[in-house]
């Protein structure tokens, strides 16, 4: 999706490598640049038919930030109708509303609706088509649905259109909602005859007349109104070619005459983040059209199918946009509480394309900075609320919508392995339900686990549905030679996960500069693990490589004198009728004494060898007891 970054941000960037830092700054876009609140609510109104074909007339001069459209609109009735409702912004007029030729009449109102009245009822399963011809100046809102602006040392006027999420009502008449995907459309764009206007699909022609240029463009891809767009200025073009295994197509690039040279030097990589993504995820999904950059007045990027507008051509930029024509485009969020099925995943195919092209240790430093961001603030869910949807920036927050999401498709990824995970997210990129549709969360859910056989619905309540992350607690002794004993104990950083089940990795380092590195299956608090090593362990690194969404761990605690503590500490009686003695040696202070549940939460806390335990409820806890010496857990049962 786009990205907006501040000047001041990405004046430094090396536009031919791409860093993790840069992911990060890139991925704020949205968070800073959308800060008003749209209270656009799924019309009802608009759900008892589906569009077929749009033909798309709009006249315009990108010095002016006006607009004259004529837009034709071929449907099919899902109910018999009288009326068709079109989502359209108020502040714009239509003139005339024709069907077959004859006047219809129609009324604008104040929810921003079109409403037409048709010549006569349209039975369920009709077709027919009406055309809307209106004018005025559109009104930006969030993401400048429409917008005029100039560039280079002459300011020479720009147009452009940006429609997500709420934003293609502000200029031409359409059905919003994600539930209605367009089969074909014709775009039309007259402009003066000096300017080049690029839109989404195959040029298929130019006329002039009488200084009027009317550019021709063809897209036969199912199609959400969102992702509809065009672009006016004097563009100088150019193009790569994808060989794609017998059946080329071309990447055309539209930029500023002034940046034309940085440009080449910059888009040519674009061919080979091509060939992994189709590599990995199958065909790219519009091979029968074009693929494009057009250059426009952000700093950031917005993956308009078939053309992605570029405010900049660094290769983070170009990856996260070109990984939308799979994820986003091809397959789209069916809601946009699911919103991270296409910014978690364009983010991460920015990171695998780190670790395409500049190896594990950069892909590395890509974990460690998405990690850092994500936990920066205790809370917040990858998958919004209802009232969340209302907010632009909450939508495409760069913390959760983007990072957090790319992370957990990793830690996917680590638990089911690379096998498995390509495999079910291939699957989900080329289900039939899917493909040129739209998707929700657990359609990926289906995927994923029947590539991998496992049962993801706890994965998914903790990393997507709920907020925050856990924070690790690691003790470990070397009970003999060929053994390692390590306890694993969490705390949640948010209220909504009383447990966070994830596969926890660490690194063994031994004395003679040996390294085994294991995963954990950790899914209850205070549990033991006992591991085979053949070396004596000198250290443990905890989450060595990031691949793990967690903060502040404790990364390793030697238990001193650990048989010295077993021995000398007893508990009685066990198990727990009232009273709970701790009885101690004369060589052993406690420091304090913690009794938790299962899932970790503190019951009792004391200092005092006599706990009363008539408050804990039957069944397993665990005790914690500090002292000079380190620390000794044990199990304990009340009856």
């Amino acid at each position: 999706m786009k990205y907006f970054i501040a000047i001041l941000l990405f004046v430094s960037l090396n536009v031919c490598k791409t860093t993790a830092q840069e992911i990060l700054e890139i991925s704020e876009a949205e968070a800073k640049s959308a800060a008003s609140k749209i209270h656009f609510r799924a019309n009802p109104n608009t759900s008892n038919y589906d569009i077929t074909y749009h033909k798309l007339e709009f006249t315009v001069d990108p010095a002016i930030a006006d607009i004259a459209g004529k837009v034709t609109t071929t449907f099919t009735a899902l109910d018999n109708m009288n009326s068709v409702t079109f989502d359209l912004d108020d502040h714009l007029t239509v003139t005339n509303v024709t069907q077959n030729g004859n006047s219809l009449s129609f009324n604008q109102n104040s929810n921003d609706e079109l409403v037409i009245t048709l010549q006569n009822t349209l039975s369920l399963g009709s077709a027919t088509s009406v055309s809307i011809e209106y004018n005025g100046t559109p009104i930006s809102k969030g993401f400048d649905s429409f917008e005029t602006s100039v560039h280079g040392n002459d300011s020479t006027p720009v147009l452009w259109t940006l429609s997500e999420p709420y934003g293609a009502l502000d200029w031409w008449p359409c059905k919003q909602d994600l539930n209605d995907k367009i089969d074909e459309i014709d775009v039309y764009i007259s402009a003066p005859e000096i300017y080049t206007a690029v839109s989404n699909g195959l040029e298929q022609s130019t006329t002039v007349n009488a200084g009027i240029k009317t550019t021709h463009y063809k897209h036969q891809y199912p199609i959400p109104a969102y992702l509809i767009a065009f672009a006016v200025t004097n563009y100088e073009t150019y193009s790569h070619i994808v060989s794609n295994n017998g059946n080329p197509f071309p990447i055309v690039n539209y930029v500023y005459p002034e940046s034309l040279t940085s440009a080449q030097n910059s888009t040519e990589v674009t061919v080979d983040i091509m060939n992994h993504f189709i590599s990995l995820f199958g065909n790219y999904p519009f091979e029968n059209e074009k693929y494009g950059h057009a250059q426009f007045g952000w700093g950031g990027g917005m993956e308009h199918t078939t053309i992605s507008f570029m405010g900049n051509f660094s290769r983070g930029l170009i990856a996260h946009e070109l990984a939308h024509q799979w994820f986003g485009n091809k397959v789209t969020c069916g809601s946009w509480k699911d919103i991270w099925l296409n910014e978690g995943f364009a983010t991460y195919l920015s990171g695998l394309t780190i670790e395409h092209l500049d190896g594990e240790s950069s892909f590395k430093s890509w974990r460690n900075s998405t990690i850092s961001s994500i936990t920066s603030s205790t809370n917040g869910a990858v998958y919004l609320t209802d009232a969340d949807t209302t907010s632009v920036s909450r939508i495409f927050s760069g913390r959760l919508s983007y990072r957090k999401g790319a992370m957990v498709l990793h830690m996917l990824r680590k638990k089911l392995g690379d096998t498995n995970f390509f495999s079910g997210v291939k699957n989900y990129i080329t289900d039939p339900n899917l493909v040129y549709s739209y998707a929700k969360t657990p359609d990926l859910i289906t995927h994923l686990e029947t590539a991998s056989g496992l049962e993801l619905d706890e994965f998914f309540n903790d990393w997507v549905y709920n907020q925050g992350y856990p924070t690790y607690n690691l003790e470990w002794h070397q009970p003999t030679n060929n053994t390692i004993s390590l306890q694993l104990n969490q705390t949640q950083s948010h209220s909504s996960v009383s447990f966070f089940e994830a596969n926890v990795p660490i690194r063994l380092n031994g004395t003679n500069g040996e390294i085994l590195n294991i995963d954990l299956n950790h899914k209850i608090n205070f549990e033991t693990f006992t591991e085979n090593v053949n070396f004596t362990v000198s250290s443990i690194e905890f989450d060595p490589d990031y691949h793990l969404i967690s903060r502040n761990n404790n990364v390793t605690l030697n238990i001193k004198n650990d048989n010295f503590i077993a021995e000398n500490i007893s508990l009685f009686p066990n198990p727990i009728n009232n009273i709970l003695t701790v009885q101690t040696s004369k060589n052993i202070e406690i420091n304090n004494i913690i009794i938790s549940n299962t899932l970790g939460k503190k019951i009792i806390e004391t200092k005092n060898k006599q706990i009363n335990a008539r408050q804990l409820s039957k069944g397993i806890y665990f005790i914690t007891i500090f002292t000079d010496y380190g620390d000794l857990h044990k199990k304990i049962v009340k009856n």
